[in-house]
């Protein structure tokens, strides 16, 4: 019966996947172009399926939104908190930590952050952007502490919980937005009032929206790629996540590097939300982030962990959010063009990952089984 089963399900799904001996390294990193293609021919039968050209969109979409050195500053504010939140992610993915928690973190980063602000809204010492910082900072390693305590000592699994502290971090942004924090004078809007010039993070120039916050990003990439590649910790981290059990021998502490990685990226969420807050946006606001947290997962797959490919990578996705509200602008498509250009590129990012490691076979076919109730009453 159970090989009369098999020889049926084999007749119709007469496919299987097989581990590959080896994997190749050069295909490694080849896949994320390969996504990236792949993305771009997706959109472009998108655009010809939405009836408009689809030269016009994708030029409106990848290059008119950096077509001007304006362009490339705007881009720079989209980058800085991408960064800041993949390189704490890729500290915990280099560990085999499946953070998802990175969008609580960062708002909870803004909104600590953002309530200190609003504490020091009469004051004009340039010394307040201090606590600011550190109560965003604090504020998302606080909420990152919490999945590392579930997962060290009760075994939580992080993914589940990390993703539902990020619905836990927004209804208490849209809870305080909507009350404590809401500005009485906002013609009841739920949004806090606008932060005073004091609260407000430095332009790197005058003309331009752009803020320190790029430089927060490049000094953190700068950090964690030297802790990786030369500290101890950082070769602990390695072992770790290629190999626990032979961390474990070398008397490794798994608990230790475990809250050290999610700590890390929860403080780096954190200072990208406070950033965010206290940049471009200015105030509390329920659409604080666009997905920042969620976008910087893809992020560091498509940059293969490595901090100058997730450089790139947060370009690439910056990109997107630009390129969405471009397309909204001038040709009246929906702006969650973003999400799917952003779902497509993980979506082929993650086939073509797989097919490096794993190949399609063909089952050959096998003779179905003759009933033997059937052979004895024959004889």
């Amino acid at each position: 019966m159970h090989s009369s089963l098999n020889a049926i399900l084999e007749t119709l799904f007469p496919f299987k996947i097989e581990k590959r001996p080896s994997d190749s390294k050069l295909m490694s990193y080849l896949s994320p172009l390969i996504a990236i293609s792949l993305t771009l021919i997706s959109g472009w039968l998108l655009f010809i399926a939405l009836g408009v050209d689809p030269f016009t969109a994708l030029y409106t979409f990848f290059i008119l939104p950096i077509s001007d050195f304006y362009g490339w500053t705007e881009l720079g504010i989209k980058v800085a908190p991408l960064l800041l939140c993949a390189m704490g992610l890729s500290l915990c993915f280099k560990a085999k930590i499946w953070n998802i928690g990175a969008e609580g973190q960062f708002i909870m980063g803004a909104l600590g952050g953002g309530a200190m602000a609003l504490a020091f809204l009469e004051s004009e010492s340039s010394w307040v952007l201090v606590p600011i910082l550190m109560a965003g900072i604090l504020s998302g390693l606080a909420w990152s502490a919490i999945a590392a305590l579930l997962k060290t000592h009760f075994k939580a699994n992080e993914i589940l919980t990390t993703i539902m502290l990020n619905y836990i971090a927004l209804n208490a942004l849209l809870y305080c937005v909507h009350g404590p924090l809401k500005d009485p004078e906002g013609f009841n809007f739920p949004q806090s009032a606008l932060f005073g010039d004091a609260s407000l993070l430095p332009l790197l120039h005058d003309d331009y929206r752009l803020n320190i916050s790029l430089l927060f990003g490049l000094l953190a990439l700068t950090a964690i790629w030297t802790l990786m590649s030369r500290s101890w910790i950082g070769y602990q981290i390695n072992v770790l996540g290629e190999d626990a059990a032979a961390a474990k021998y070398a008397g490794f502490k798994e608990k230790t590097l475990s809250w050290f990685a999610l700590l890390t990226c929860g403080a780096l969420a954190g200072l990208a939300g406070v950033s965010e807050a206290t940049g471009p946006v200015g105030q509390l606001v329920p659409q604080i982030s666009p997905g920042y947290g969620y976008a910087a997962i893809i992020v560091v797959f498509l940059g293969r962990m490595h901090p100058v490919g997730i450089l790139l990578a947060s370009m690439l996705l910056g990109l997107t959010y630009m390129g969405g509200e471009m397309v909204q602008m001038e040709m009246t498509l929906p702006k969650s063009l973003t999400g799917l250009f952003q779902g497509m590129l993980l979506f082929f990012l993650l086939a073509s990952d797989l097919l490096i490691s794993y190949r399609i076979i063909r089952i050959k076919k096998t003779a179905m089984p003759s009933d033997p109730t059937h052979a004895v009453s024959q004889g």
